[in-house]
């Protein structure tokens, strides 16, 4: 195959661009460019030849069209055959045999707080993604280019090869290059869904949009190969921050998202230690060093190799007090200079920081099932709890209204069958992820007891209603005073009974919290 003849250079980000430009040259490219590109090139001492002398048509519409032209796509599409290169010499177009283009800014654009919708529109691409695509569509004979990181490839592949590139290589560059463009829409829709109410519900077709931003050394276990994909470069890591330790694994990562979906419900001094993404320790306290202390009381035999979650930043007596147990991760809004010089003197514990208000960057949920996936919204229902309706005769008392009020956050971050019993402040037991709901109610009994916790006076929050009365039994006979559940179940009536027999208090929500 004969080597590179002609290219078409058109990138909004320039880095490495006159390097490789330059290498070009070297071997013989004839080089066509435009606006900003063709000016930095220029400047540098290369030339290039504009896109209007290729294709004798000005650009207009500011610039919106200036690569869209027969000549410049048919010299791009041409298979190397009798039939089509007869076809362009009858037209006078020649072959084009590479393409570098990488994309408007959009999603840097966006990610502006200051990004007017007009503004995000401008920045949408339409001549790069053609070429693109086009060359991709190509590969048999033609090489494109999409990031400055494939710069040094194209350059090796030249040198090896006479000036050309392998179909190999072209086919792996038009794999990433679809990749990429598919991307780069996907990041439009979603934008322009997000600003339309009147379509908010799941769309007809819908794409993953994920941009790696790290290998990881394996995922849940070590002969499963992972790697973490942001919707978002601007935002990466869902606004988390590592300040020091370790890198990252896969089931680290789980674990803060976790952590952070629930430290965002709350706004108080409120601490919560988990481990494989359940709660097993929770409080909140008048300080923060109160919140961690009764946290990490809850079930401190568990929560050894936890991830930790604090609404408050770490401060150094705090940061003594933790230093003495084994983390894996700590998650804070912010961690004095005090506290970092006393926890980084553990090099593989992982500090990280987020910002709060700005971790619901993604309103879906997605899951992957055999030949598909599933795709959900985030589970950001809220019910105030002293709007409930009581269904048992006897009142809440003021305190149990606020344990059932700290309950309810907390439970629908347990997965289900999820059972867990509170004070006003604290977790007291936990039952996660049991088929039955009474296996549920005793474990968490004896999660409670193993850390020398009674039950006895504390609510129970149950994640979705209770099917039979033998469930409220358990209660009962752990001495719980108060439950909230959503309710709904056909025995409701028998359920509600019991809980009178026993003089528990019963509150409806009317929603469901399954974590399955």
């Amino acid at each position: 195959m004969e080597k590179i003849k002609r290219a078409i250079i058109s990138v909004h980000d320039k880095t490495g661009i006159v390097d490789l430009a330059r290498h070009l040259i070297e071997q013989g490219v004839q080089i066509i460019s435009s606006g900003g590109t063709q000016k930095e090139l220029e400047s540098a001492g290369i030339k290039t030849e504009k896109v209007s002398e290729v294709t004798g048509f000005p650009e207009i519409l500011n610039g919106r069209v200036k690569t869209l032209h027969p000549t410049i796509f048919a010299g791009i599409l041409a298979r190397r055959d009798p039939s089509h290169l007869g076809e362009l010499k009858k037209q006078n177009i020649d072959p084009i045999d590479l393409i570098v283009v990488n994309l408007y800014p959009f999603e840097q654009t966006i990610a502006r707080p200051d990004c007017t919708f007009e503004e995000a529109v401008e920045n949408i691409d339409i001549g790069g993604p053609s070429l693109i695509r086009a060359a991709a569509k190509n590969l048999a004979w033609t090489t494109v280019i999409t990031n400055p990181d494939q710069y040094d490839g194209l350059i090796s592949e030249m040198n090896s090869h006479q000036g050309n590139t392998t179909e190999e290589f072209r086919r792996l560059c038009a794999i990433r290059a679809f990749e990429h463009t598919a991307r780069y829409n996907a990041l439009i829709a979603h934008y322009l869904r997000s600003g339309a109410e009147e379509i908010q519900d799941l769309s007809e077709e819908f794409t993953l949009a994920g941009k790696k931003i790290s290998d990881l050394r394996y995922g849940e276990n070590p002969h499963q190969r992972a790697a973490y994909y942001s919707f978002s470069t601007t935002k990466p890591l869902k606004n988390f921050e590592q300040l020091h330790g370790k890198d990252l694994s896969y089931n680290n990562l789980l674990d803060l998202d976790a952590a952070l979906s629930i430290v965002s419900d709350f706004d108080e001094n409120f601490v919560v230690i988990l481990k494989h993404t359940n709660p097993c320790g929770a409080a909140w306290g008048e300080s923060i060093e109160e919140a961690y202390t009764m946290a990490l009381d809850t079930d401190s035999l568990s929560a050894y190799g936890g991830i930790v979650g604090l609404t408050k930043t770490v401060d150094g007596q705090l940061a003594r007090i933790m230093s003495e147990h084994f983390f894996e991760c700590i998650l804070a809004p912010a961690f004095s200079d005090e506290a970092l010089t006393i926890l980084t003197k553990k090099k593989n514990l992982r500090l990280l920081t987020f910002q709060q208000e700005l971790s619901d960057t993604w309103n879906y949920q997605v899951r992957t099932i055999n030949g598909g996936f599933l795709v959900q919204g985030q589970d950001s229902g809220r019910t105030e709890v002293r709007n409930a309706r009581v269904v048992s005769k006897r009142q809440p008392t003021d305190q149990e209204w606020q344990a059932m009020a700290f309950a309810w956050k907390l439970v629908k971050h347990v997965h289900s069958n999820a059972i867990i019993y509170t004070t006003d402040k604290q977790l007291i037991g936990v039952g996660a992820g049991q088929m039955s709901r009474v296996d549920a109610a005793e474990l968490a009994v004896k999660k409670a007891e193993q850390s020398h916790h009674s039950t006895h006076g504390t609510v129970c929050a149950s994640d979705a209603y209770f099917p039979f009365k033998d469930g409220i039994e358990a209660l009962a006979a752990a001495g719980i005073t108060a439950v909230i559940q959503p309710g709904g179940s056909i025995r409701d009536e028998e359920v509600i009974q019991s809980a009178d027999e026993h003089q528990l208090t019963m509150v409806f929500t009317a929603m469901r919290h399954f974590k399955h």
